[in-house]
Parts: structure tokens; sequence; C-alpha cells
């Protein structure tokens, strides 16, 4: 019995039974010593030699679904974004480093073994019509006398002119631009090349071209004389003729020339003689030959054949 602080008695309560702890499972004196590798552990995945690596994280950025076109693939639209205005310096840096992507693209396609003539016209005459039909005698002459011949690539003067080259034999080429409503090559085609910036094709054109044998055209046409023209005048390029071939359709913008420009003073009489004139294809061959681009021909002839040469040699 206990008794309380104020005098008064108790029964505290029995204790519950419990079990006395069970005493440690003896040792067996011959088992070997316990040591830290047979004690059961979490098994670490990350150390287990049998476990195949884990991937490598993904990251949008190396994603190839998802990664970023090279600044070559970037180059279709480029003119376009980069003629609407003031861009920042990185952007203007990619710009000009898709230019020299595409100028090196023309440097390998416009490698070839004769000199080469570029005919420029209008992609709205169909076959049948008077100045398709003589694009398509040029082409076959131009061939014949060991031009190559050069177009935009695209139907109408440009069609008939490749047309004429590949009968005859010759080299046909299209330097196509990039435009909102897709222009298909024509089928008379031996090599065939597409640029996005208009500069980057006229550069290309005036450099690997020895004449410009103009056929009535638009715009597109008028830019390549009027550029070609000023590139006469400020002595960048010499010996180059600008063969403007049917008079009728010419004929006015010769007066307009002669009329205004240099009624104002604006043009000097001998830039008059830098646009020529003619309905013959004799006429604009001689032009053509009297240029220099027989001499041309000559030394195109003999890299082209120095060329195969190297190549026979290695391959043996």
């Amino acid at each position: 019995m206990a008794r309380m602080t104020d005098g008064r008695e108790f029964e505290p309560p029995a204790a519950p039974d419990v079990d006395p702890p069970a005493a440690p499972a003896a040792r067996d004196p011959e088992a070997p010593a316990a040591s830290d590798d047979a004690a059961p552990r979490v098994r670490d995945e990350r150390h287990d030699p049998h476990r195949p690596p884990a991937p490598a994280p993904v990251s949008r950025h190396h994603d190839p679904a998802r990664r970023r076109p090279s600044l070559l693939e970037q180059v279709s639209g480029a003119e376009a974004v980069f003629l609407k205005g003031e861009q920042a310096h990185h952007d203007d840096l990619e710009s000009a480093v898709r230019y020299f992507l595409e100028f090196l693209r023309g440097f390998e396609f416009m490698q070839m073994d004769r000199p080469c003539v570029t005919v420029f016209g209008s992609s709205r005459f169909p076959e049948g019509h008077p100045y398709y039909e003589q694009a398509r005698e040029l082409g076959s002459h131009l061939a014949s006398h060991g031009y190559a011949v050069m177009t935009g690539g695209g139907p109408g003067i440009m069609e008939a002119a490749n047309r004429g080259c590949r009968e005859a034999g010759g080299l046909s080429i299209g330097c196509n631009i990039t435009l909102p409503h897709e222009q298909h090559p024509n089928p008379y085609l031996d090599r065939y090349m597409e640029f996005e910036h208009f500069f980057v094709r006229k550069v290309m054109l005036v450099k690997y071209s020895c004449a410009f044998v103009v056929m009535p055209g638009g715009f597109g046409t008028l830019d390549e004389v009027f550029e070609t023209l000023t590139l006469m005048q400020t002595d960048k390029i010499y010996d180059f003729p600008v063969i403007a071939m049917g008079t009728d359709y010419w004929r006015r913008l010769q007066g307009f020339l002669r009329e205004t420009l240099l009624n104002e003073s604006t043009i000097d009489p001998d830039d008059l003689q830098l646009l020529r004139l003619t309905d013959s294809i004799d006429e604009a061959l001689a032009w053509i030959t009297a240029s220099g681009c027989r001499a041309e021909a000559r030394k195109a002839a003999a890299r082209g054949a120095a060329r195969e040469s190297q190549r026979l040699s290695e391959a043996a």
C-alpha cells in the first residue's frame, strides 16, 4: 500500500507483463567473423556495374529535331529580312556570313571550261512567239560558236535560249533567283543554281559572263541592263558587250536615253554606244567575238584541258 502526500493510502496499479528481451544468439565459433561486406546494404544503382548507363539528358538546344538550321540553310528569305531595316549587330554579322556562303556556292557552281554569254528576257513569251523563236536560234548559234549559254533558268525567253543551246550540243546553265511566286526551272538545263540575294546573283552573272544579250523583258531585264551599263560607264568592267535584240522593242528606250538623258547632260554621248541594238544574230556574234570573248574561249578551253589531263593522271 502506498501513502499520498495528504496521508491517505492507495494501491498502485500492477505493472504490465512484459517478456524479457531475448538473449543474443550464440555465435558459432567455427563461422568466420562478420565483415562490413557481408552486412546488408541498400543497393546503390549509381555504382552497379551491371546496370546500363543512363541516357544523357536531352537539351532542347542539342535536340536534332529542334536544332537551329545552319547559316547556309537559313539563306532562303534572308534578303527580305535584311532589307526590312536596321538590325542588331549580331544579326548583321549573320547576314554577312550568309552572303559569304552564297558567294562560295556560286564560285563553285560557275566553274566551266568555256566562255559564257548570258541571255536575259521575259518569262512571259510562249513557244511560237517571234521573240521566243529568236532566242532559241540565238542559243543555238552561241553554242555552235563555243559559248556556254546562261539564263535565269525559267520559262519564256530563258527557256528558249537554253533550249537552242542544248539542241546544238552546248552547255546550258540556269542561274535563278528565289521569288515569292515559285519559278520552276525549264527542262533544257545542264546545270542549275538558285540564288537568294539579287546582288550576289548579279556579281556572278557579270563575273562569269563575257557578254549580255538582252531580249525583250521587264523590270528584271532592265535592272540587269542598267547596272551593267553603270559598271561599264564607271570603268569597273571593260569590253563587255550589252546587246539588245529586238529593235522595235528597244528603240523607244534608246530614244529616251538620247532625247532626255543626253539632252539634260546626265550622260555623255559616248555612253549611248554602251547599249547596242540589232535584230541580227550574226551581228550580235560579231560584236561578242570582237570584244575578246574568243581569247577568253581559248583560255577557258586550255584550263579545261589541263583539269581533264590532271584528272586522268590521278585516276591512273
